[in-house]
């Protein structure tokens, strides 16, 4: 067994091998203070494929955090949300990192094992995959690092606790290698580009020690790398087929409409088949597979050498240019709101609904349950690329998209104290060119605000791109499909005129360099701003009023004591109102009240029938009361539902009073004014005191 230990801004901080799981390619445990994982790297046969057909599994186990899972069955299931993202997380910086036409079966599976609620495991998991790989006999160009930088009063903070993150105001995933940022996710509070630029290096920067540690533990430990070389194929056959497909390819590629460019392609490369790949031959498969290689790579070539010597790209824009957007509001007239956002060949239809508390999402997690209050699903149909696939659950992509569209636009929702609807946004998209999930995000500002959801302001995103050759670099806003298959990056950029809400970033290249980040960066606030005058054109604010169609929800405060007599006896009075007026009723242990109902009358008359039950008495105030119980020293007298108080004998009357019964009886209905209400709560009532305030014509009640 060998360990790695560090201190990580004040943590401990280990890689361990050699201890569990010592069949596995690769295996290590990763650990943070309390929180493990378990990484396995294994191999299987080489699949013979065109691309690397590679599988990222995170898994969180229950009793890593000591509970029981909450299912039926009561044992894990399917991979959550969260455990998909995560295994995104995973995936995308380590992929890259593998050499072209490697096409073994590889898995990697990370698993919480200890959990202490404040390590969040997500980082452990990325490290742990690249540690394994490292270790293994795998041709993995690593060791990547992974770390969580937040900030938290102005001060940068590598893996902040659980409990730290709620109070930063940043929340970056970045992962890189000793050279470069690799890989970026999370999200800020409105940051600038020059205050998200310093977190993702300085965050690079004290990423190193990690590094550090695996190299140092493959030099102990490490397994001899297999001996795996790339096909050499004809060099002079593919020349051939490439001289062939030249001209077609030079002219396809400069289709501007994306089925015929792609139907053009799609002939061009069976020509090329067919006249290479003779179906009675030997090695008709096999050329086949060339002939696709081929196409590929001349593909690739054609489109990069018109960006770099041409200052074109495949529609005919320039580097910076964002493509046509048109907008169209209310398109669902029975929605709460609803946005169809066009941004050339990429269309998303936005809905949003709104609903009351108890339609929160509930989140089992190992940090304990948590209610979620907004939440944004993506869906990606395949009629949306004009193909024909079987509808089965959301895919990794889809899940991936639409938490990084609910990053960028909860972080201009409305605080729940100030607004008690539970959001729900749906993004169909309905046409796709590249850049789904930035329309989305348009497209889920513009909805909000049309259903007259308050957001603090707009939210747009771009798709930012890049191809590097040599010396040579270009940066693309906007990106099309196309660009984003055959480029180095996949940079998407979200936020308001203010600043950065979320960051998402993949690269197909070793790495991404300070300047070039920071230029992609600031081109991506120059599209952006361009798309938010856009949206502002059609609408500029949140309406006034709040959709029609939505449910109204009042929310007010009373006195904690007070619940349980809106609750009532077994919950009878809770039950009685809910019926009656056809609403429903929030209550929160600080009392906070939420009233939902279609109908606003009915709302109002459940909120004063509630108001009605928890009045309190004010001192100095006239009430009209029943008289509830007689003793020797005074009278009780309900002033309120539920709220008695006492006149004493004499306050009854200016003469002395020898029996309470000579002035008040039972079941009498009398005015008195609240003297005192000690700290027992216990009133002091006066009858003689009301009674010369009304001859006064004073009195008020």
């Amino acid at each position: 067994m060998e360990t790695v230990e560090i201190s990580l801004h004040g943590k401990k901080f280990s890689i361990e091998t050699g201890k569990m799981a010592k069949q596995a390619g690769g295996a290590v445990v990763v650990r943070c203070q309390d929180s493990m994982v378990l990484v396995t790297a294994c191999k299987g046969a080489d699949k013979g494929a065109d691309f690397l057909p590679l599988t990222m599994e995170y898994v969180e186990k229950t009793y890593a955090a000591g509970k029981i899972p909450g299912s039926f069955f009561k044992r894990e299931g399917k991979l959550s949300e969260r455990e998909t993202l995560v295994s995104r997380l995973m995936d995308r910086p380590c992929r890259p990192l593998f050499p072209e036409g490697f096409a073994y079966d590889l898995q990697v599976i990370a698993t919480v094992v200890s959990s202490d609620e404040e390590q969040d495991p997500d980082v452990l998991a990325v490290v742990g995959a690249s540690a394994a790989l490292t270790l293994s006999e795998l041709p993995f160009e690593g060791p990547i690092a992974c770390v969580r930088v937040g900030r938290l009063d102005g001060k940068l903070v590598i893996n902040p606790s659980n409990s730290e993150l709620k109070k930063s105001d940043m929340n970056f995933v970045v992962a890189g290698s000793r050279d470069a940022i690799v890989m970026v996710e999370g999200g800020a509070a409105e940051a600038t580009e020059k205050d998200v630029l310093e977190a993702l290096f300085y965050a690079h920067q004290e990423m190193q020690p990690i590094i550090e540690m695996q190299n140092k533990l493959r030099e102990k430990v490490g397994r001899p790398k297999m001996q795996w070389s790339p096909k050499v194929d004809d060099e002079k056959l593919k020349e051939q087929i490439s001289s062939f497909m030249k001209k077609g390819m030079a002219d396809g590629v400069r289709i501007k409409e994306k089925l015929a460019r792609r139907d053009a392609l799609a002939i061009l490369k069976d020509s090329a088949v067919a006249k290479f790949a003779a179906p009675d031959s030997a090695n008709a498969d096999k050329m086949k597979v060339l002939c696709g290689k081929v196409f590929e790579d001349l593909q690739y070539k054609t489109v990069r050498d018109m960006v770099f010597t041409e200052g074109k790209r495949i529609d005919g824009r320039d580097s910076k240019t964002v493509r046509p957007i048109s907008i169209e509001l209310g398109s669902l007239p029975r929605a709460h709101g609803s946005a169809l956002f066009t941004r050339g060949e990429t269309q998303a239809l936005v809905v949003v609904t709104l609903g009351t508390s108890d339609e929160a999402q509930r989140l089992d997690l190992l940090t304990g349950n948590e209610f979620k209050r907004f939440v944004l699903h993506y869906n990606f149909p395949a009629f949306s690329v004009g193909e024909v696939k079987p509808m089965r659950g959301s895919s990794r992509r889809e899940i991936g998209h639409g938490a990084l569209a609910e990053r960028a636009v909860k972080a201009v929702m409305p605080d729940d104290g100030k607004f008690p609807y539970v959001v729900r946004i749906v993004s169909e998209i309905l046409e796709s060119n590249g850049s789904s999930s930035m329309a989305t995000v348009c497209g889920s500002s513009l909805s909000l605000m049309e259903a007259g959801v308050p957001i603090k302001a707009p939210v747009a995103g771009v798709a930012m791109g890049l191809m590097k050759e040599g010396t040579n670099t270009a940066i693309l806003t906007d990106i099309l499909g196309d660009e984003d298959h055959l480029g180095d990056m996949d940079f998407k950029v979200c936020g308001t005129d203010k600043g950065i809400t979320a960051l998402q970033m993949d690269i197909k290249i070793k790495g991404l360099d300070r300047a070039t980040v920071e230029t992609a960066l600031t081109q991506a606030r120059e599209g952006r701003l361009y798309i938010l005058e856009q949206m502002r054109q059609v609408i500029g604010a949140p309406r006034v009023e709040l959709s029609k169609r939505a449910p109204r929800i009042v929310s007010f405060k009373i006195n904690p004591e007070k619940i349980k007599d809106v609750i009532g006896p077994g919950g009878k009075m809770i039950r009685s109102l809910t019926e009656s007026c056809e609403v429903k009723i929030d209550i929160e242990d600080n009392g906070t009240i939420s009233v939902a109902g279609s109908d606003q009358d009915r709302v109002r008359t459940a909120i004063g029938i509630i108001e009605s039950l928890t009045q309190e008495a004010v001192i100095g105030k006239l009430y009209k009361g029943i008289v509830k119980r007689i003793a020797d020293f005074g009278a009780f007298v309900e002033i309120l539902p539920g709220t008695d108080g006492l006149i004493h004998i004499s306050q009854l009357a200016d003469d002395r009073v020898r029996r309470v019964e000579d002035v008040v009886k039972e079941g009498d209905e009398v005015t008195v004014k609240v003297l005192d209400i000690d700290r027992q709560g216990k009133i002091r009532l006066s009858l003689k005191d009301a009674i010369a305030e009304m001859k006064g014509g004073t009195a008020t009640l």
